[in-house]
Parts: C-alpha cells; sequence; structure tokens
C-alpha cells in the first residue's frame, strides 16, 4: 500500500472522521437518543464507509491493474480485488 502514502494524510483524515462519526452512534445509544436520529447517524457511517471504500478500489485499480505492465503482477491485483469485491458484495 505504499502508493497510499501519497494520499495518506486525506485517507488519515476520512478514518478519522468515520471513526468519530461512530463514536456518536455509540454515544447516541448511551444517552437513548431518538431511533430516527441514531439510523440517519448509522445512514451516514455507511455514506462515508463507501465514499472511503470507492477511493481505496479505484487506487487499487490505478496501481495494481491499470498501471502496472507486468501481466503476473496485474492477475494478483485484479485477483486481489475480486476476493475483497466478493466479501465486500455479502
Amino acid at each position: 500500500m505504499s502508493h497510499l502514502i501519497h494520499d495518506k494524510a486525506r485517507t488519515l483524515a476520512r478514518i478519522r472522521r468515520l471513526k468519530g462519526q461512530v463514536e456518536a452512534i455509540e454515544r447516541a445509544v448511551e444517552e437513548e437518543k431518538d431511533c430516527g436520529a441514531i439510523l440517519h447517524l448509522v445512514a451516514s457511517v455507511r455514506g462515508a464507509m463507501s465514499g472511503l471504500t470507492t477511493d481505496l478500489i479505484e487506487a487499487h485499480l490505478a496501481h495494481h491493474v491499470r498501471d502496472v505492465e507486468d501481466a503476473e503482477a496485474r492477475r494478483q491485483g485484479s485477483e486481489d480485488l475480486v476476493a475483497v469485491l466478493r466479501s465486500y458484495l455479502k
């Protein structure tokens, strides 16, 4: 994942925002907030996670499939992505 170093600060910022959103869900449950409010928090986390996942998939495709000249490395990058997508889409 050395290619993520270029976007490391941005990626870590997104992850920290996600962490804060999950902590907000925890606080809302502890404080017995309205279930509708909690559902909105959960939906926002899901959207943020989807955005992060999309960015990581795009980076993987660029650095391990599309821009790779070595056929074996490209095949491995493709197989890795397929394995992740299979588990993600379950």
